[in-house]
Parts: C-alpha cells; sequence; structure tokens
C-alpha cells in the first residue's frame, strides 16, 4: 500500500478512529462499518472511508472491518508498533507531568532522559527518567541517535533548544513552548498552542452567553 498520498490532516484524525475502535474492541461486537465511527465521531462517513482506504485494505463490502486487524493497521501506519527514543528538554510542572505520564508506551514514544539548566534538578529521577544537565544533551542525542524532541521550556529560551537538537539530529521536534520555532525544512515541528485552543473555547462560550435564553 502506498502510503505517500496519505494527507497530514488524514493523518491527524487517524488516532481518533484509533481511540474509538480500542473503546469498541472491549465489546462483543467484532466488526465495524466506516459508516458506524463516522456517526459515533460526528464526522463525514465519505471521508472516514477514504480515510481508512488509504491505511488498510481489510474492508469488505456489507461486512466492513475486523476491528482488531483495523486496529493493527492504524497502528502499524502510525509507528505505534515501533518504538521511537526521544529526550525532553525543560523539566518544569509541564515537563515533569509529561515524564510522568505512562501512556506513552502505547504510541511507541519512549522518553529515555530528560534535560535542565536548574541545578537543583541535575541528578533526579522522574518516573525513572533521569534529569541531565543541557550542556549534556547533543552527546546523549548522537550517541542515542535520538530522533524526536520534546521542548517544554519558556519562550525565550525555545529556540536556542530547538537549534540544539536539530544540530544534535533530531528530525521531529513537538513543542509546547508557545513561540514559532524556526528549523530546516526537513525538521518537523509539531506546536501544541494551549492559547489557541483557549481562544476557541472562550470565544464560543462567549457566543453561547450571548445568546438570548
Amino acid at each position: 500500500m502506498d502510503y505517500k498520498s496519505v494527507s497530514v490532516q488524514t493523518i491527524s484524525r487517524l488516532p481518533k478512529y484509533l481511540n474509538y475502535l480500542k473503546a469498541q474492541s472491549k465489546g462483543n461486537s467484532q466488526n465495524i462499518s466506516a459508516t458506524m465511527i463516522a456517526e459515533a465521531l460526528g464526522l463525514n462517513d465519505v471521508q472516514v472511508r477514504k480515510d481508512l482506504s488509504l491505511v488498510s485494505d481489510g474492508g469488505r463490502p456489507k461486512i466492513g472491518y475486523l476491528i482488531d486487524e483495523l486496529i493493527c493497521d492504524i497502528e502499524h501506519f502510525l509507528g505505534y508498533d515501533d518504538t521511537h527514543s526521544a529526550v525532553l528538554v525543560g523539566v518544569g510542572n509541564l515537563g515533569r507531568a509529561l515524564l510522568s505520564y505512562s501512556g506513552f508506551d502505547e504510541y511507541g514514544l519512549d522518553i529515555v532522559a530528560a534535560f535542565d539548566i536548574n541545578e537543583s534538578l541535575i541528578g533526579c529521577k522522574i518516573n525513572g527518567k533521569q534529569v541531565f544537565p543541557l550542556n549534556k544533551l547533543m552527546d546523549l542525542c548522537k550517541r542515542m541517535q535520538i530522533k524526536i524532541g520534546i521542548i517544554t521550556v519558556p519562550s525565550k529560551e525555545a529556540q536556542n533548544v530547538c537549534d540544539i537538537l536539530v544540530h544534535s539530529g533530531v528530525q521531529a521536534i513537538w513543542n509546547f513552548a508557545p513561540v514559532h520555532l524556526n528549523a530546516p525544512s526537513d525538521v518537523l515541528i509539531q506546536s501544541e498552542n494551549m492559547a489557541c485552543s483557549l481562544a476557541l473555547l472562550s470565544k464560543h462560550l462567549s457566543e453561547k452567553l450571548s445568546k438570548p435564553q
């Protein structure tokens, strides 16, 4: 199957399908259709059918997909069946929360070490992950061939950390700092903009509350 034609939009929807399918796999039903998934998630059934056809050839007319097989197909496409090592930079409240989260294993992500400039944190372990000084970041990344970096530092420090990760051979960066990062075109940066999400929530609430009851 040719995965090159799969769009970013499709990739962003696949985890939603996967979470729903895993919830259904605990029940008695063994089969599911694209229409059923679409109705449950409030999506267009044509779009769901197209998405699934791009990552799985297990669908059958009037039968649908075997749930467990479809789960395996989506996980394989997303790379969840391969473990990718990552490092985290910035052991503040958010960084510690991410280090303490045990669910990343399910998605093939293993945070092997953390880094910070706070000397009181150096040498500590959080959920079994040791905190190293920032000046050890490049050496460890190159030695362990780390390809994923997670940034949870203040915005003013984020670009410098990004530059170090890029020079260390990291090819994908998960950025939680509220700032735009610049990197070479072959390095993927996925930013989690909590300010944007909160703005959408606030706008929605203000519109709802402003309407006459």
